[in-house]
Formats: C-alpha cells, structure tokens, sequence
C-alpha cells in the first residue's frame, strides 16, 4: 500500500519484546533494526546502522526516549504531505535530521482509496475481487522503481556519505519504506533470500497497519471485506519480487541502476559498503 485510505489511520499497538531489534515501542509499528543479514561474500550488515518502521507521529515519550537513543543522524520520512496531514509530523527527536522524501502523489487512486474507506461490498470485489487487488499492488511498487529514482538516488547517496545512523519510515513501514531498504541492502550486496526475509517481517500481526471503514460501510472484521483488503495490507514476496525485476527489465541490470540511474558511483558504492556492512 504506497497510500493509506483517506480517513484511516494505524492503530496504536504495544509491541511485546521480540529480541535486540525489536523494543517495546508503544506507538510506533514495524520497527527494526536491518543489522546481522548476510552479503553474498560472507559478511553481515551492522547492527545500529539502519532501521525501519512505520511512522513516528504518535510515538509515546518513551517511544521517543528509545528512538533518541539509537544516536540516530537522520530519519527518512517517505510519506507525502496527505499521510501527514491525517497522522501528524513525526514527533521531533532531539539533534536528529528529518529528511521528508515523499515517494508517491497524493492524489493517487484517490477514487480507489475512496472505495476501501467507504464502499459496498460489490465495489470492493470489482477493485479487488480475482486478484485485482494484488495486481495493484505489484504495479504500484513496480511504478515507486521506476518512477521515484530521483528520491532512490538522493536516499542511497546520503546513506553513503554522512546520514547514518538512519531509520527509514513510510505510513505503514510496509511498501514505500520496504522498497527502499530492499534498495540499500540490494546495492550493498546482501543476499536477496535475506532481503524478501526482513520484508516479509511486516506480517506479523502486531505490525501491520489496519484499515478502519466508514461508519456506515461493512466492517473489515466481515470475512469477506477482510480477503478483499489482504493484499493490499499484507507484505506479499510477489510485490518485492516486481520491485526488484523492474530494475532488470527496465535497465538491463542493477550495476547500470545503482551507478547510471541511481549515480552510486563506484567510490559511494563502497562507501555505502562501509557504512553498513562489518
């Protein structure tokens, strides 16, 4: 989902402890850290280096206590100005940069999110019934590649040079913030088993985003509304696929992405290797 339903809005969730990459934040979703994955020659990438999540907006002062922690340079906020407008800005943490990066139009789909706030049952199964769901799905994040390589580019080349530590955040921490890590920990040379892992994370139920529907529109605890909605809440390793196959068919490899497209030269390549990877 590259834009929340207008009138939606994630639930604040308590996250139990699940091990070092994942605290017990209060209101932020889908937090991690994107540290210990393996690269195709052997190494790991670092812990402390780079996190993800869901956006900070209603992050608890002890949420914001833990964040302001992590010595954090930067924190990428991948939402355009209609997510935060209906979450809020991301609360301020002090001496960290935030860097507004939005990755898609607000106005995208308005008329479609309009139907999965607030439509009958007959409106969802044309937008989404037989697979039309996770079709726009897959479309959608082949479009955040090829459309967004300006804001790609701009993200991995301040990775490089100074703006780590940094947390990478959309709405949900799902689709515009799991392109992009999957860019970085692609361009690093972590294997690609590992990167569709740490994506499919998002699933877990105390993550994921929920949709709440209009007052008068069937609730998506019906089962029916709820199959319609899956895919466009759920992380499908369909969708990552689609991302990572654009670079190959629309530029003929990822060297040619990363160096010509994206202009990750080889010297911040390596830097960007350095950065985050032991």
């Amino acid at each position: 989902m590259t834009q929340p339903p207008p009138g939606t809005a994630p639930e604040p969730v308590v996250v139990p402890p699940a091990g070092p990459d994942e605290p017990a934040l209060s209101a932020v979703r889908n937090f991690r850290d994107v540290g210990g994955l393996p690269t195709r020659d052997g190494r790991r990438t670092r812990t402390g280096v780079l996190f993800r999540s869901g956006h900070l907006a209603h992050a608890t002062e002890a949420d914001a206590a833990y964040l302001a922690g992590l010595g954090l340079h930067s924190v990428f906020d991948f939402r355009n100005a209609a997510d935060r407008a209906l979450e809020g800005p991301d609360v301020e943490l002090p001496g960290v940069r935030n860097v507004h990066l939005p990755l898609n139009d607000p106005a995208e789909g308005a008329e479609f999110w309009r139907i999965v706030r607030d439509g009958e049952v007959e409106q969802l199964r044309a937008a989404l019934g037989e697979g039309r769901g996770a079709a726009r799905m897959e479309a959608s994040y082949r479009r955040l590649i090829k459309e967004r390589t300006a804001e790609h580019g701009r993200l991995l080349r301040a990775i490089a040079e100074d703006s780590v530590p940094a947390l990478l955040h959309c709405a949900a921490g799902k689709d515009r913030a799991g392109t992009s890590v999957a860019l970085v920990l692609l361009a690093v040379g972590v294997e690609e088993a590992a990167i569709e892992e740490d994506y499919l994370k998002s699933n877990a139920r105390h993550r994921r985003y929920r949709v709440s529907r209009g007052e008068d529109a069937a609730p998506p605890t019906d089962p029916e509304i709820a199959g319609l909605l899956d895919p466009l809440f759920a992380a499908r390793a369909s969708y990552l696929h689609a991302a990572l196959e654009t670079i190959d068919s629309h530029w003929g490899g990822r060297d040619r992405y990363f160096g010509e497209v994206l202009g990750l030269d080889d010297a911040l390549r390596e830097r960007l290797r350095e950065r985050l990877v032991e």
